[in-house]
């Protein structure tokens, strides 16, 4: 019996299989981001993720064991060169699927997969504590300024708002004639 054996088949041979996610796993990596199925993206995810980490080791077999599995020299070059460095201090889940609306046509679940953008927030320690305060001094000081930038636009807001209440003046004028 096949009892919790799971498989990712979707009603294709194995080496189908395998090209569908290596060509998907490849387009996520030049991307970013791809739309895709539910059940796609889950798999791809699988499969980004232990790309990503073959990136962090940096090593000739890993690249190896990459372009075996991706089949392309250029994808894994930018995947050892670009992506994998960003992740260094992440511990798994490199990747991000959000939910969409169902697919118009036969309904499948789509989602986006994209991988994650930001880097691990680390929690500060006593000397970084005094450099968080003046951070928040410099970010309020920011803030005044974002808040006299605004008022200046209002000003203008209220000159364009004058300018197009004379002009609708104007053709009213010209429409009396």
């Amino acid at each position: 019996m096949r009892h919790r054996k799971f498989t990712f088949k979707i009603g294709r041979t194995q080496a189908h299989r395998r090209a569908l996610l290596a060509n998907a796993v490849c387009s996520l990596i030049i991307e970013q981001r791809i739309v895709t199925t539910v059940t796609r993206a889950k798999q791809i995810r699988r499969l980004a993720d232990k790309m990503i980490t073959l990136g962090k080791r940096g090593t000739l077999h890993a690249r190896r064991r990459a372009i075996a599995i991706l089949h392309r020299p250029v994808v894994v070059a930018q995947l050892f060169n670009e992506i994998a460095p960003r992740y260094q201090d992440r511990h798994g889940g490199y990747t991000r699927l959000m939910r969409l609306n169902r697919r118009t046509g036969d309904g499948a679940e789509v989602c986006v997969l994209e991988l994650v953008a930001e880097q691990v927030a680390t929690a500060p320690t006593a000397g970084q504590a005094e450099t968080g305060s003046a951070a928040a001094e410099t970010a309020a000081a920011g803030n005044e300024s974002v808040d006299a930038a605004t008022a200046g636009m209002d000003a203008g807001d209220d000159a364009a708002t004058a300018a197009t209440e004379a002009a609708n003046d104007g053709e009213e004028a010209a429409k009396e004639n």
